[in-house]
């Protein structure tokens, strides 16, 4: 089965808009946990712009019972107010996973992967440190990338395979060549021992095409349709909830 981690960074944008602590990112969570996700992720960034450290800390007592904690970040990204670095995190609430992603301060969002002929030396210790604290390791990286394998061989477990472009494709509905990108990569990741988890800019309507062609994915992380489509669904039970109070 593959496993769904929600990514709840966009109720913290949402919160950190307006100050104060609605919306609840824990009570986020802990609905997301009750309606039976496997797992939450957050990708807490220097700026604090949305997941902030304390943030981590309060929703980690939640994640128990088989429901993994996943934290993504930039590891290379160095500490500053009121931010203590991705490794320090990681070491104060031992997560089940950490995600490193390849991104700089100034990104809205991640959009690309690492290229591990380069990024090889920074890595290997980096991954080495995160494993020693018991925490899987994972490696963003694009579909298609060259040497996808190397991720094992720097002591990854698992990489997440970057599907915005194919998200993008699917929206077009011209997907099918990165698709193929997709499976190419996730296959080359299996036969060297790697785990295979994939994320970005997923939906309801690409999953579906992207699990049938690679049926041995343990995880997705989907943070902002799944936000955005749950305001979809819930919002008429929510109207229709004040209405009934107003009507009494």
């Amino acid at each position: 089965m593959t496993a769904l981690s929600v990514n709840v960074n966009k109720i913290a944008v949402l919160r950190n808009s307006r100050g104060g602590k609605a919306p609840d990112v824990i009570r986020a969570a802990r609905t997301c946990i009750t309606a039976g996700c496997q797992g939450i992720t957050v990708h807490p960034r220097p700026d604090r712009r949305h997941i902030r450290p304390e943030d981590v800390h309060a929703l980690s007592p939640l994640c128990t019972n088989g429901i993994e904690f996943n934290i993504e970040g930039n590891a290379f990204a160095p500490p500053r107010e009121g931010y203590p670095g991705l490794l320090v995190l990681v070491r104060e609430v031992l997560p089940a996973q950490c995600t490193l992603v390849p991104d700089g301060d100034g990104q809205i969002t991640s959009d690309h992967g690492f290229d591990l002929t380069a990024d090889s030396p920074r890595l290997r210790p980096l991954i080495a440190q995160l494993k020693s604290f018991g925490t899987r390791v994972s490696l963003f990286m694009d579909a298609g990338a060259a040497g996808i394998a190397r991720a094992a061989e720097l002591g990854a477990d698992r990489v997440e395979l970057y599907t915005g472009p194919y998200a993008a494709a699917f929206e077009r509905g011209d997907f099918s060549r990165e698709l193929d990108a997709c499976v190419v990569s996730a296959d080359a990741a299996r036969a060297a021992g790697l785990g295979v988890n994939a994320g970005h800019d997923l939906d309801q309507a690409n999953l579906p095409a992207l699990k049938a062609a690679i049926p041995y994915l343990a995880e997705v992380s989907i943070g902002h349709a799944l936000i955005s489509e749950a305001l979809y669904t819930g919002l008429a039970l929510t109207v229709r909830a004040y209405l009934e109070i107003l009507g009494r």
